[in-house]
């Protein structure tokens, strides 16, 4: 087994696993607001990017030889960026900014070996959200707290974190948090899975 996932994501794990794709956890230990002082200028996918390879990165120094994934997700909406809330109270206000608007959710990944970023690419899912309520927000927030303090966006769309939404377009990889079909083809260009 030579892939390693630089992440402790469950839903980047569940992917892999169910894509029958072989790897070893080791999550990053990176400072996100550190590098992001660099990108000011970058758009949110480009900053999706550039943390996914600081991850990999970060955790390829001490491996190498091992071709390393790092993945990351971030949301804007109505041009302003949302990281994981840190929270009840804070993810309340969150869903309350989200309701009746578009939601684009940012999500890319990067394979690194040892300095050399082998492939990276960012991906764009748009999430309408539904009108939501002040009762709907504590019902959910009751149900699903504090699963979703880990989650940009404030919601597991595999679980009741789909009832927050009217249509989504876009890739449901993108959705949970990794554009797995792209790390596919990459793993497969790279020889690390069979074509």
């Amino acid at each position: 087994m030579s892939l390693i996932l630089a992440s402790k994501s469950q839903s980047r794990r569940a992917m892999l696993d169910a894509a029958g794709v072989q790897y070893e956890a080791i999550p990053a230990q990176i400072d996100e607001r550190a590098v992001e002082e660099g990108l000011v200028d970058c758009t949110p996918g480009e900053v999706a990017e550039a943390l996914s390879v600081a991850k990999a990165a970060a955790v390829a120094t001490a491996h190498p030889e091992r071709l390393v994934l790092g993945s990351d997700s971030l949301v804007v909406c109505d041009g302003r960026r949302f990281d994981k809330p840190e929270s009840r109270e804070q993810a309340a206000e969150h869903l309350r900014f989200f309701s009746g608007k578009v939601m684009e959710l940012h999500s890319a990944a990067a394979l690194v070996r040892g300095k050399t970023c082998e492939w990276s690419a960012p991906s764009l899912a748009r999430l309408h959200v539904r009108e939501i309520s002040d009762d709907f927000i504590e019902y959910y927030l009751e149900a699903e707290w504090p699963e979703v303090s880990y989650c940009v966006g404030v919601f597991r769309i595999e679980a009741m974190g789909v009832q927050l939404f009217d249509m989504i377009e876009g890739d449901q990889f993108t959705v949970l948090g990794m554009p797995l079909l792209s790390v596919l083809g990459a793993l497969r260009e790279l020889g690390e899975l069979p074509s």
